[in-house]
């Protein structure tokens, strides 16, 4: 996502400074006349300094998996948060936009049309979840202290250089291993790259009462989970290698999985883990009614056309 807004900035003509770990992302940027600092946004001397002479600060950056442990989630997404907020106070940025994550709304339940304002589950589902929810109290208080900041909630992100949801799919496909739980009816709300991207700017210049606020984005159009496999591996020209399991196994499974994890404390992931499987298997959508309202967001490319962007993405590599 932070290397398409940079692209997509640069294009509507904006000098563009962008930030993070991966050098390989960064050379592919500066190619395309973008500059490039690498940083960890953990470091809080050089993460303040780059927010000098910025206008605008777009915070992306995050430690994101189902799986890890805590420390490494709360260094990158609180305390890279808590950096990020210090170089915007002290540089006097105009507005900081910040991208959080619905997975705050998780439960081992289905919930439909989530909204902004609904009630956020004391225990979240994993450590991402719990950092990411603390980084937004971190956001919170500096709004209160006069900090012009926006905060967007975006929905399993997909897209080229997606290295996250399409790939396991096919990863797991190939293995001929690809899980259906509950038959694939959880019904999934996902976001096409782009339109995150388009959130995002549109944040720019919202009207200043939207400062403070939080806002759901997806594609606004969920589907089941077995209808978004079927797009993708239509899209190309695959077989379906399903793996029919029940909701209870699947999680008792993942469960026994990350204990043996623990109990030989490897840090490698497990094969299935519980935030997997309630990815998988439970059904969660979002109301965007406040996005569109208040931002004028409006998704431009819709999930089958999104997929089919990603399949010729990897394709032409």
């Amino acid at each position: 996502m932070g290397k398409r807004l940079a692209e997509t900035l640069h294009e509507l003509g904006y000098a563009v400074t962008a930030t993070g770990r991966n050098t390989k992302i960064g050379q592919a940027l500066e190619k395309q006349g973008i500059s490039f600092v690498q940083n960890d946004l953990s470091n809080e001397k050089t993460t303040v300094a780059l927010c000098k002479d910025q206008e605008y600060v777009f915070h992306c950056g995050a430690f994101t998996a189902s799986w890890g442990r805590y420390e490494d989630f709360y260094l990158a997404n609180v305390i890279g948060t808590k950096n990020v907020i210090k170089g915007c106070e002290i540089h006097k940025v105009k507005r900081l936009i910040h991208t959080s994550s619905p997975s705050i709304y998780a439960t081992n339940r289905d919930r439909f049309d989530v909204k902004e304002t609904a009630e956020l589950p004391a225990v979240k589902v994993n450590a991402y979840a719990q950092t990411k929810y603390e980084a937004e109290q971190v956001i919170d208080a500096a709004f209160e202290k006069g900090l012009p900041v926006i905060t967007i909630r975006p929905r399993a992100i997909f897209g080229p250089n997606d290295s996250n949801i399409l790939p396991r799919l096919l990863e797991a496909n190939e293995k001929k291993k690809l899980p259906f739980i509950r038959g694939g009816n959880a019904l999934m709300d996902v976001t096409y790259v782009d339109n995150v991207v388009t959130a995002l700017i549109k944040c720019m210049h919202s009207p200043e009462t939207t400062l403070g606020e939080k806002y759901n984005i997806t594609n606004g159009e969920p589907m089941a989970f077995h209808a978004l496999v079927a797009h993708l591996f239509t899209a190309l020209d695959e077989g379906i290698y399903r793996k029919n399991i029940p909701y209870p196994i699947a999680y008792s499974l993942a469960a026994l999985l990350e204990l043996s994890v623990k109990i030989r404390r490897s840090n490698t992931e497990p094969m299935l883990t519980r935030t997997t499987v309630q990815m998988l298997g439970r059904s969660v959508t979002l109301d965007i009614s406040k996005a569109k309202k208040e931002l004028n967001y409006q998704p431009t490319i819709s999930v089958v056309d999104g997929v089919k962007r990603y399949v010729q993405s990897i394709k032409s590599i």
